[in-house]
């Protein structure tokens, strides 16, 4: 086990905290290629619904639990439009090594409308405080609901689709807002992320990130 308040596994923890932190930015950026229709139902009879596949027996907390506590009936309304609905809902799992070969996993879920997408992570071991220092140059403390958070920005992925060369590839697309914030007052050991992005590209809503993290967080497992 390592001890987070030595010096010494500090240092050597840094690299893969740092590896973290782009899977973390890549992942919630990634999911606007990936998501749309997958592990979604069709929004032609309603607000899309999260699969329950991934759900598995003795997970702290699974992806398909995560898309259940985010695809709330009162998403649309928390991002400041409450005129849409969700159509695209989905769950998935990864996970990652460190240097010790130790596997963590990192279920995420995201559910998109017509003008936002949002997405949630769950880790069961990182600390907010191992982030200090490894985000964007706006990287900003906060306490959500008494709970250690920062609130970073994130470059988004763009699909860029040629219909004359029949290609089909990527760009800079453009800013997500991220909230990092520690399962427990102490931030004792894991965490959520919750992000937001406008399918437009204009720059999101902190206020709505906010009002989103504020209202979902308290009913994911594994929050105190």
């Amino acid at each position: 086990m390592v001890d987070v308040d030595d010096p010494a596994s500090e240092r050597d923890r840094r690299p893969w905290v740092q590896a973290l932190v782009a899977v973390l930015v890549f992942g919630g950026i990634a999911g606007v290629l990936w998501g749309q229709g997958k592990l979604a139902d069709s929004t032609e009879e309603g607000p899309a619904t999260c699969s329950s596949d991934d759900h598995k027996p003795g997970r702290h907390v699974s992806a398909a639990r995560l898309c259940t506590a985010l695809n709330r009936s009162d998403l649309p309304t928390l991002l400041g439009t409450p005129q849409e609905q969700a159509e695209t809902a989905y769950g998935s799992e990864s996970s990652f090594k460190d240097a010790d070969g130790k596997k963590t996993s990192s279920p995420q879920a995201e559910v998109s409308l017509k003008t936002y997408s949002v997405k949630l992570w769950a880790s069961d071991d990182l600390r907010v405080g191992e982030f200090s220092g490894l985000f964007s140059s706006d990287e900003e403390s906060k306490t959500i609901l008494g709970h250690p958070a920062v609130l970073y920005s994130g470059q988004t992925i763009g699909l860029e689709i040629n219909l004359g060369d029949n290609k089909i590839g990527t760009g800079p697309g453009g800013i997500a807002r991220h909230l990092l914030v520690a399962r427990d007052a102490k931030d004792g050991g894991g965490s959520f992320e919750v992000a937001v992005w406008r399918q437009d590209d204009v720059p999101p809503d902190d206020t709505a990130l906010l009002r989103v993290a504020e209202r979902v967080l308290p009913t994911v497992p594994g929050w105190t």
